[in-house]
């Protein structure tokens, strides 16, 4: 039972509770660095790191910390692990850092990742939350990766830096600006959202036929 829970909680962050195309949250980093592939999956990763690795913490002192400053305690965890991802990325990959700017360090108040704090983590037991952190920080990869991935084929003909249509291809410039980060995440949730009012459409008519 525990394991289908677990299981339940990782499999939600990814799409049913997508945190970007559900929630419609994190939306500063999505529409700023998603401008290339490479970008998005670096602050993705990012994010990654500092979600599983501050909801890890949070549930292990959860009853050790005080209620009165919980947030508090929960942004010093939060910006500890930002820090290690700043310096990383900067060590490891410092043109890619130069281009995410102040983003990274801006995880710090990414209302996503905070509000996992508060209303998971800080109430589940440590195996619950990681697979939380897990399920909703690949959510975020994924949602990232497609809008970053989208806007570099459209806006530069190429996704990772490779040329997809080679010199003919005509760039919409416009993809890598951010008014293209704006129409293409409004495409994207507009897509979502017909999906799922299609998948509500067909379990009403399944329910429909059942009672006939």
């Amino acid at each position: 039972m525990q394991s289908t829970t677990t299981s339940d909680e990782f499999l939600k962050g990814i799409w049913k509770e997508n945190p970007v195309f559900v929630h419609v949250l994190g939306l500063c980093p999505m529409l700023a660095v998603t401008n290339s592939a490479i970008n998005a999956i670096a602050m993705g990763l990012a994010t990654f790191f500092v979600l599983v690795g501050s909801s890890t913490l949070v549930s292990l002192f959860r009853n050790l910390i005080p209620r009165q400053v919980r947030i508090s305690c929960y942004i010093i965890i939060i910006a500890t692990f930002v820090t290690v991802a700043d310096y990383t990325l900067q060590a490891l990959v410092p043109i890619v850092h130069k281009e995410l700017g102040a983003f990274v360090p801006l995880i710090v108040v990414n209302c996503m990742i905070l509000g996992r704090q508060e209303a998971f983590a800080s109430k589940h037991n440590v195996k619950l939350a990681v697979a939380d952190a897990l399920g909703v920080a690949i959510g975020f990869i994924f949602a990232l990766f497609i809008l970053g991935g989208l806007r570099e084929i459209l806006g530069n003909g190429s996704l990772f830096g490779i040329s997809l249509f080679g010199p003919n291809f005509e760039p919409w410039v416009v993809m890598l600006l951010p008014p293209g980060g704006f129409i293409m995440l409004g495409l994207i949730l507009l897509f979502f959202n017909w999906l799922k009012q299609k998948k509500d459409n067909l379990v009403e008519q399944l329910a429909t036929k059942e009672l006939v």
